[in-house]
């Protein structure tokens, strides 16, 4: 006989972690799934840890939506709750004069998203602020940040549990299907079990098609295609010169290798870009050899052997190599037609940012599911 709860997330990310605060702060008994031993294991631990302002999205994409209003709860909530975090700003950096009319679509694009604060800066104004940088012109976003992610999770993580929320580690969604009753889930792990739900949210990141293909009365051709995009990135050794965040300036489809700070100052460069077929998380030291090109851009005195590897991530794209960004998608009743079931699909930058804001959102759409 099968276990019943009212409702599942699937997926111990930071997006699923805000995604079951939300549901439990409503009154909702919520299962948080995840089928590794830690919270947070892949995406969520992986990435650049900044909190983005929204300069780059498309116009009313949800990226550019979620970017904003996450990006002000965020900061909220770091503050009411005494996660780290540090809004640094950061410097977008035209190296040639070819770049500067992009740069300067980019601050109209920055605005059409809502974002008020950016301000376009001469060589001269840059060497005041970093003076190791060398450009043409730049663009401050002051509202951009970076963050201890890890805090973050565990936050979330223990309000969700003060609700009531349970945490089940080592257990893997192994499928399921959809009936007219419910969805009923097949959970793997040391005591399998089935588990019948009234709301299920696949917020598994690089596992949610996946889970959403395993699922038997789900049509599999909603289920769009899952890209790897592993980004490596590569540490500072000795005293960072920066006090900003400094990225170049953005190609057609990826932000490009840029240096971010930690909470303690540490320097760290990426993340470059990699289309891989499988899971693969060793830093290969090779690849520093286009990263000091690409920095020494915009830090001419980089010197050598500087660069040590750091750590990789694995992007969940929707597009392939060369192809148009996807937007992030989140299929509800409307996309699939089974109510109650969330599938949350490319979920990568700007996640983390957005995520207060997702967790809203999908709160709101399952509000009136299966009651």
């Amino acid at each position: 006989m099968a276990e019943s709860i009212e409702t599942v997330v699937i997926g111990a990310g930071v997006v699923g972690l805000a995604i079951a605060r939300r549901l439990a702060l409503a009154g909702q008994e919520v299962l948080i799934l995840e089928s590794e031993p830690t919270i947070g294991s892949s995406v969520s631990s992986r990435n650049s840890e900044v909190i983005h302002a929204g300069l780059y999205y498309q116009k009313d994409s949800l990226r550019a939506r979620l970017c904003l209003a996450g990006k002000r709860q965020l900061y909220d909530y770091c503050a009411a709750h005494g996660v780290p975090h540090r809004r640094l700003g950061k410097l977008v950096v035209a190296t040639s004069d070819d770049q500067v009319p992009a740069l300067q679509a980019l601050r109209q694009r920055a605005i059409g998203n809502g974002v008020d604060d950016t301000v376009l800066l001469s060589p001269a104004e840059v060497a005041r602020l970093e003076p190791a940088v060398r450009c043409v012109a730049a663009l401050s976003s002051p509202s951009t940040g970076i963050i201890d992610s890890h805090a973050l999770m565990l936050s979330l993580l223990g309000e969700a549990e003060a609700e009531g929320a349970v945490l089940a580690r080592r257990s893997p969604v192994t499928g399921g299907r959809v009936s007219e009753a419910g969805i009923r889930l097949a959970i793997g792990g040391a005591a399998p079990l089935a588990l019948d739900c009234r709301r299920v949210v696949n917020a598994a990141s690089l596992g949610a098609q996946a889970i959403a293909r395993s699922l038997a009365g789900l049509d599999p051709a909603t289920v769009p295609p899952l890209h790897l995009a592993k980004g490596t990135y590569f540490t500072l050794t000795g005293k960072s010169p920066f006090g900003h965040l400094i990225y170049p300036m953005p190609g057609p489809t990826a932000i490009g290798v840029h240096v971010t700070l930690d909470l303690a100052g540490r320097a760290r460069f990426g993340p470059d870009i990699e289309w891989v077929d499988a899971l693969d998380y060793d830093a290969d030291p090779a690849r520093a050899e286009s990263f000091y090109g690409e920095i020494r851009r915009y830090w001419p005195e980089l010197p050598d052997g500087a660069l040590q590897p750091g750590y990789c991530g694995i992007r969940p794209k929707l597009q392939g190599d060369g192809e148009p960004v996807v937007d992030f998608v989140i299929q509800t009743a409307a996309t699939h037609g089974i109510p109650g079931l969330v599938n949350l699909y490319g979920i990568d930058s700007p996640g983390l940012t957005s995520c207060l804001a997702l967790a809203d959102l999908i709160a709101a759409g399952l509000s009136g599911a299966r009651n």
